[in-house]
């Protein structure tokens, strides 16, 4: 009985960290696209003279610092 307990809870913990995982990936893929419509946002402005080549620097290299952390795959979603 209590090796059937060990398999249930290893089972359920592996199904946990499976979850997580899920839940990180989309969490992250969010967050780069709200970067990258930040950025387009910065862009425009710009390009309307409402905005700043700084700002849009600011975009980019906080969009920059996400993809060497999470990888660049909410580009092709």
């Amino acid at each position: 009985m209590a090796g059937f307990l060990d398999r249930a809870r290893e089972q359920v913990q592996q199904g946990l960290n499976q979850g997580k995982q899920k839940l990180d990936d989309v969490q992250a893929q969010r967050a780069g696209n709200d970067l990258l419509k930040q950025l387009g946002a910065a862009y425009y402005a710009e390009r309307r003279g409402s905005g700043t080549p700084d700002a849009t620097q600011q975009a980019l290299s906080a969009l920059e610092a996400h993809v060497a952390t999470h990888g660049d795959g909410f580009l092709r979603a």
